[in-house]
């Protein structure tokens, strides 16, 4: 059982992680195409292309834009929802939640064309412009982007609220506490967490959105508009360094906050073990925190791989790879013009062939227009006045155009 929960977890890391592994291998080969195979030479300068690629990173900032404000409207309006959620009537809060999740239901295309059309109903109801605030890309975006993220952010809320103890809030009110104060100092420090985690999720579910973004972007095109334009007209393995930037963040971003919740985790601990009270050489933020250790070794690893791409040069390298090439194309075509002179002169002999065929044969048709073949049928034989009717019942024509018959039809006899 025990290997095959092994052998599980593997493939599904492995089915997981696998292709973010390949793609960030591509982003450090030579080739001029995001492959991770044959592997030609070490190469950090599809880094340097990303970096001046003026059309991804105008999408990077338009989408760290669109995502910081969706994030504040649909945490707002998950944890407002959420909220009135515990205050609906029983009988009514079934429907309620029900609405509320509609939005994950609808397609993103749907509700990228809705938006547009409903945000462009009400700025010609206003009787603004083309250039209103209504009509501008940022802006579409956010409103389409925030209309299903605030679902996934109540789901959230709503599930940290599941724990909150209701009396708490009684208390306070009881005690003299306003609803404001109520909700600043029991509600809102319970709710931190979850504040947290749903922000983290709206960000991500802005950054990768596509459905929703293609129909509203306008003149602000995300990352992920700007990848797919890429890729319909071709890329190159600055899309790799790309994804290997975003994948490292995430690894960095991962480990930083493990790191901190372990050593919360044993800041409260009051009953250290022995192992922790004894002596050690790795400092006090170290002690006991493997996701900490991994972070020092992954950060000395992002330094090393920095280091290296600013004084390792791959020219020898790409001298010898062409060099290399070079000779496997002269191969190929050396390999390409013996097999056509194969060829060539397998077809000259096949000529041959045929032309001796024909010779013996008596030429190319069999003989036909042989002299001897005229001889037997007009009949030559050296007595024709005896042999005159064979002549003309053998020959092609019937002796129509022999010269007796013109004379008998001239009538020029004595």
């Amino acid at each position: 059982m025990r290997f095959a929960l092994g052998a599980y977890l593997l493939i599904f890391f492995a089915y997981l992680l696998g292709p973010l592994l390949i793609m960030s291998i591509s982003a450090l080969n030579s080739k001029s195409f995001p492959s991770a195979s044959p592997w030609e030479c070490l190469t950090f300068e599809w880094f340097a292309v990303l970096a001046q690629d003026e059309r991804i990173l105008n999408g990077i900032k338009n989408s760290f834009i669109i995502g910081i404000g969706t994030v504040i409207l649909s945490v707002s309006m998950g944890m407002a929802g959420s909220l009135v959620l515990t205050q609906v009537w029983p009988r009514l809060r079934s429907t309620y939640y029900t609405i509320i999740i509609a939005p994950i239901l609808v397609p993103g295309v749907v509700l990228g064309i809705s938006t547009l059309v409903f945000w462009d109903r009400v700025n010609r109801f206003f009787g603004l412009g083309n250039d209103s605030v209504f009509s501008d890309g940022l802006f579409l975006t956010i409103m389409g982007q925030s209309t299903f993220i605030a679902s996934y952010c109540m789901l959230v809320f709503v599930a940290r609220l599941q724990r909150f103890d209701p009396g708490l809030t009684e208390a306070a009110l009881d005690l003299g506490a306003s609803h404001v104060q109520a909700f600043r100092k029991i509600m809102l420090p319970f709710l931190r967490p979850a504040i947290a985690s749903a922000a983290v999720l709206a960000f991500l579910a802005s950054f990768e959105n596509y459905n929703t973004t293609t129909f509203t972007f306008g003149q602000y095109p995300t990352l992920t508009i700007e990848l797919a334009q890429k890729v319909r007209y071709g890329i190159n393995p600055s899309i790799s360094a790309l994804a290997f930037l975003i994948v490292a963040l995430t690894i960095f971003a991962a480990l930083v906050n493990e790191a901190f919740r372990r050593r919360r985790e044993i800041r409260s601990d009051k009953d250290l073990t022995a192992a922790a009270q004894k002596p050690s050489l790795l400092p006090g933020f170290l002690r006991g925190n493997i996701p900490a250790i991994v972070l020092v070794l992954f950060s000395f690893g992002v330094i090393t791989v920095f280091y290296t791409a600013q004084t390792y040069s791959p020219e020898i390298c790409k001298a010898e790879v062409k060099a290399e090439k070079k000779i496997e194309t002269d191969r190929k075509i050396k390999e390409i013009q013996e097999k056509l002179k194969a060829q060539q002169k397998s077809k000259k002999q096949e000529q041959e062939n045929i032309k001796a065929s024909k010779k013996k044969s008596g030429g190319a048709f069999g003989s036909v227009f042989a002299p001897s073949n005229l001889e037997e049928t007009t009949g030559t034989t050296s007595e024709p006045e005896t042999k005159a009717p064979a002549k003309k019942k053998n020959n092609a024509f019937g002796n129509v155009f022999a010269p007796t018959n013109l004379e008998e039809t001239t009538g020029t006899t004595e």
